[in-house]
């Protein structure tokens, strides 16, 4: 995988720490007093023996070794304020110093491998096809244009509940071989969950999207916001109001989440590299700025016939014999007829029942 910039910090060399500086600065002088600095430089760095000796004969008084540790603390100080990391606690810029290399960005490396991995989605979840064709077309673009890595539009999936929207993101990120987190945004404080928040709001941290990014060092995860259109709103003590929609717009853009500021860091990273894919029941009430960069893509209800294929293959996934399978199916059917409810979610919780049954028999 290709190693990107990630964050807009000037690092310099971890290995330059204040006591190195003051190591060479102090041999730095011993040479200038014994006129050994042209001999240095036409010998490339390697010293005579008998230089050597010379060197170490030259005493170095507390003062000079004042002088040094000044010169050198200046130069930390000056690199601090330049790196644009200052303003942290070191715990905060010591984590942040991991990101000198970049991060790694996943790639679809055929046209073919993207074939492979929208028709294994198309396979398992058919009536999710729309999500499937743009997903398909996207990491062919990508392919295609040979871009850097896998970048993805962002998507709204909008439908009713229990279809499999949050399992097919999720395992579109099993696929892509990313690290997924999906967020319910009902259950999350605002936006807090997503971005984060600045130091000084209660429980103040880094957003879940960052943090993932921190600790996979994947420039590309999917990120799952599931029931956009029920997120709250949060106020700080002092009135101030922070909706969802309004901390998602910047990263749903790729221009902006190019140069996306943290509040928490304080610092601009790359989130441009983000797949996002929200969730809704009902997209009617999202605001417009949202629906003009995710339109959404509108799905149906499952038919029976399309969750008693998932029961089969998912059951023969988790080694369930034929008849526990069967017996799934008819128990699933028989509920259907009962409560004239019948979702993805019931189908899993039958898989999950006729699993345990199988493995776990119930004593009598």
């Amino acid at each position: 995988m290709p190693l990107i910039p990630f964050i807009d910090v000037h690092f310099f060399p971890p290995e330059e720490t204040r006591e190195r500086l003051e190591k060479r600065f102090t041999r730095h002088l011993r040479l200038l007093r014994c006129g050994l600095v042209a001999a240095l430089r036409s010998s490339k760095q390697q010293l005579p023996e008998g230089d050597a000796d010379k060197l170490l004969s030259v005493d170095i008084t507390h003062i000079d070794r004042i002088r040094v540790q000044r010169r050198a603390g200046r130069i930390i100080e000056r690199r601090q304020a330049a790196s644009g990391l200052a303003h942290l606690v070191r715990a905060d810029r010591e984590r942040l110093t991991t990101l000198h290399d970049g991060v790694n960005l996943v790639e679809i490396p055929t046209e073919h491998r993207a074939d492979e991995i929208a028709a294994a989605l198309h396979e398992e979840m058919p009536w999710m096809g729309a999500a499937t064709e743009q997903i398909w077309h996207a990491m062919r673009r990508s392919v295609r244009d040979g871009t850097a890595g896998l970048r993805l539009p962002p998507i709204l999936l909008d439908g009713p509940p229990g279809i499999g929207k949050s399992f097919w993101a999720r395992r579109l990120g099993e696929l892509l071989s990313v690290p997924t987190t999906v967020i319910e945004a009902t259950n999350e404080n605002a936006s807090f969950g997503i971005v984060g928040s600045q130091k000084g709001w209660s429980n103040a941290a880094p957003g879940r999207v960052l943090e993932t990014i921190l600790q996979s060092r994947v420039a590309n995860p999917v990120v799952v916001v599931d029931e956009v259109e029920k997120a709250g709103t949060a106020k700080s003590v002092s009135g101030r109001a922070f909706g969802l929609t309004e901390a998602l717009l910047p990263l749903l853009e790729p221009m902006t989440a190019q140069n996306w500021s943290c509040p928490y860091y304080q610092v601009k990273f790359d989130m441009s590299w983000v797949a996002w894919v929200l969730t809704s029941n009902d997209f009617r009430s999202l605001p417009e700025p949202l629906l003009s960069r995710c339109p959404p893509i509108r799905l149906r209800h499952l038919t029976q016939a399309e969750l008693v294929r998932f029961i089969r293959r998912e059951g023969h996934k988790k080694g369930i014999d034929d008849t526990g399978i069967e017996a799934a199916v008819e128990a699933f059917t028989r509920s259907g007829r009962k409560n004239q409810s019948m979702s993805l979610r019931t189908a899993a919780r039958v898989i999950l029942r006729a699993y345990d049954l199988e493995r776990h028999p119930i004593l009598h």
